[in-house]
C-alpha cells in the first residue's frame, strides 16, 4: 500500500512531467517547395486557389484569414490589415506577393460583391475551419499528396521556412508572423539554418580524413 505522501509525491512527479511535455514543441513541418508548387499548379477552383495562396503568402492563421472582410485588404499595396490576431489579441499588418495578388482579383471577379467578408460561407458568415480542411485536404489528393501527412497550418510553416532561406531577418518575419517572442520564430531558423549544416561538414570531413589530434580524457 502507498502512504497518503508516497502517492502525492507520484502525483507531483507525474504533474511536472505533463507540463514539460506541454511545453515541450517539436519542430514545424513545412511543405516541400515542389510540392507546394504541384499543389497551387493543380489548384483549380479560383476561390480554393486564392485561400491556398493568402495562407501561403501571408503566413496568416487559418481564423485570421478566415475574419478578413474585404475592407481590411489593400489590393493595391498588397497588405492586409489583421486587427487583432486569432491567438494573442494583438494586431499586425502582413502583405502578399503577386501570385497571391492575381489569385485575390481572380476570387474577386466571382465572389458576391455583397458579401463583406472575404471568404465566406452561408449567408454574410466566415467559411468555417472544417470547410477548409475539407478544401485543402482535396486538392491535396489531387495532387497526389495525401500520404504527406501535410495540413493546412503547414502553409503557415513554409511561409515562416521559405522567408527564413530567402535571407530574411528573424525579427522582421517575428513581426510579419505575430509571435511575442523572438525565440517563437527561431524554431523555423532550425530548419534553414545553412551555416550550421556547413560548419558540420566541414568538420566531420577533417575528422573522416583523420586531420584532428589530441585526447578525450
Amino acid at each position: 500500500m502507498f502512504s497518503f505522501a508516497s502517492r502525492r509525491r507520484r502525483r507531483t512527479k507525474y504533474y511536472r512531467y505533463c507540463q514539460y511535455v506541454r511545453c515541450t514543441k517539436s519542430l514545424p513541418r513545412a511543405i516541400e517547395p515542389e510540392d507546394v508548387r504541384h499543389l497551387v499548379r493543380l489548384t483549380r477552383v479560383v476561390r480554393d486557389k486564392a485561400l491556398i495562396l493568402m495562407l501561403l503568402r501571408t503566413g496568416m492563421r487559418v481564423g485570421e484569414l478566415l475574419r478578413v472582410r474585404i475592407q481590411d485588404i489593400n489590393l493595391r499595396n498588397r497588405k492586409v490589415i489583421i486587427s487583432e490576431s486569432a491567438k494573442n489579441r494583438i494586431g499586425r499588418v502582413v502583405y502578399f506577393s503577386d501570385d497571391a495578388k492575381r489569385a485575390l482579383k481572380a476570387w474577386y471577379s466571382q465572389r458576391d460583391p455583397n458579401k463583406e467578408i472575404l471568404f465566406y460561407g452561408r449567408g454574410n458568415n466566415p467559411l468555417s475551419y472544417v470547410a477548409v480542411r475539407r478544401m485543402f485536404c482535396g486538392n491535396l489528393e489531387k495532387s497526389g499528396l495525401t500520404g504527406k501527412s501535410y495540413t493546412v497550418h503547414c502553409l503557415r510553416h513554409t511561409y515562416a521556412s521559405e522567408l527564413l532561406s530567402a535571407g530574411m531577418p528573424l525579427e522582421s518575419l517575428q513581426q510579419l508572423m505575430g509571435h511575442i517572442n523572438v525565440e517563437t520564430t527561431r524554431r523555423y531558423a532550425r530548419l534553414t539554418d545553412k551555416s550550421l549544416s556547413d560548419d558540420y561538414f566541414r568538420a566531420m570531413s577533417l575528422i573522416e580524413r583523420g586531420e584532428i589530434h589530441g585526447e578525450y580524457r
